[in-house]
């Protein structure tokens, strides 16, 4: 897959790196600002309360 990408990509390859550099950070800002906020209500590591019993 990461070879496919690379050979879509035009330019030389200082262009290539610097093309998979900001699709990498574009990738990174996408599920940072979109998806994981979307999906945190939905996670079962939120509730983390603990109950005493007895005491």
């Amino acid at each position: 897959m990461y070879g496919l990408i690379w050979r879509v990509l035009p330019g030389p390859w200082p262009v290539k790196l610097l093309l998979a550099l900001a699709l990498v950070a574009g990738v990174a800002a996408g599920l940072w600002y979109y998806v994981f906020p979307a999906i945190d209500p939905l996670m079962p590591f939120n509730d983390g309360a603990v109950e005493v019993q007895g005491g």
